[in-house]
């Protein structure tokens, strides 16, 4: 029967109890061999299909883990999502997956649906916007097992998942300055980020270290209208304290400025050098001259936070999760954008 038959009709056709057919079909102790096999025999035979919402309400459970994000168009957190789910699936669960684009009052609207419990648990990344955390505190302080990926928030105790970008930042701009470049600038889209904050930490300590001084009006913060960022950056390229490296700490801002590049007469990495964070390797190495790239492990960070969670909610008995920052480094690799031949 290609459609298919409910609990109640396979049990029917077995001259047994819907009970003892869901507990065969559960591979309870309470049932014989015998009858388990016949049972599964006859489910494949009248291709039966469990019905996972009827199984979710009496144990009380959605099967479903949130997962938040602040943009779709970014390839670092699409990469990190098929990661969650690689391992998700293996075990039932299935992803619901919310963008803020980068709006805290919709990310605090998002939250209070999760608090209803349309989910078992929650991975998340904050929008730019995320400075007060109440609202992430109540989720936390109401139980739900909540991980932090990438944009984490320090301040609640959960386990939260980061790549060394403090050690990125100061290599990459280590990178530009051994190329010959003294005046640096760095592109960030909010200074409120966890990770912004240690990007630009590593940069800072890269530059004076090398005896560079620290210029303010190349910090750059941009903001999430690509055309408005690519002028911004254009102007900054044309003016008179122009830059001769750029590292961006997002890759939207490495694609505006090569953009914004275009719209100049300087040349890439003749006059500009530029290196980004940046998941992307396939588009990295396509651009044109070929993107210098500190690469971000995005899919690894997915699975690492599924297999946390998933430990958590189906091994009885688990602890809360450990109040701890796993770091899973980056790594550079160098292309034509720095480097003149």
């Amino acid at each position: 029967m290609s459609t298919g038959v409910n609990l109640k009709e396979l049990a029917a056709e077995l001259k047994l109890s819907p009970s003892t057919v869901s507990r065969a079909l559960n591979d309870s102790y309470e049932i014989s061999e015998a009858t388990k096999k016949k049972v599964i025999s006859m489910a494949e035979k009248l291709n039966y299909q469990p019905n996972p919402f009827a199984r979710s309400l009496r144990e009380n459970k959605s099967k479903t883990i949130a997962v938040v994000i602040p943009e779709r168009m970014s390839n670092f957190f699409s990469k990190v999502v098929d990661g969650i789910e690689e391992v998700t699936q293996e075990h039932g669960y299935h992803l619901l997956v919310y963008c803020t684009h980068e709006d805290v009052d919709r990310e605090k609207k998002i939250v209070n649906l999760l608090m209803n419990g349309r989910a078992d648990a929650i991975v998340m990344s904050v929008s730019s916007q995320t400075s007060d955390i109440s609202h992430l505190t109540r989720l936390h302080e109401r139980g739900f097992p909540l991980v932090f990926f990438d944009r984490i928030c320090p301040a609640i105790p959960t386990t939260k998942f980061i790549t060394n970008d403090y050690e990125s930042g100061f290599e990459g701009t280590k990178h530009l300055i051994q190329q010959g470049c003294r005046k640096i600038a760095f592109l960030m889209l909010s200074k409120e980020l966890s990770i912004t904050k240690e990007r630009h930490r590593g940069y800072l300590d890269a530059l004076r270290q090398a005896g560079l001084s620290p210029e303010p009006q190349l910090n750059i913060t941009c903001c999430q209208e690509e055309e408005e960022n690519i002028e911004s950056i254009r102007k900054l390229l044309i003016g008179p304290n122009r830059p001769d490296g750029i590292l961006s700490s997002v890759e939207k801002l490495a694609l505006a400025t090569y953009h914004a590049v275009k719209r100049t007469d300087l040349k890439i990495p003749n006059d500009l050098k530029i290196i980004s964070f940046f998941s992307n390797l396939s588009i990295a190495s396509l651009l044109n001259p070929s993107l210098t790239t500190i690469t971000q492990p995005a899919f690894t960070i997915g699975e690492e936070c599924a297999k946390l969670l998933i430990k958590k909610l189906t091994k009885p008995r688990q602890p809360d999760l450990p109040n701890q920052v796993i770091t899973i480094p980056s790594h550079i690799t160098i292309r034509s954008s720095t480097i003149v031949l």
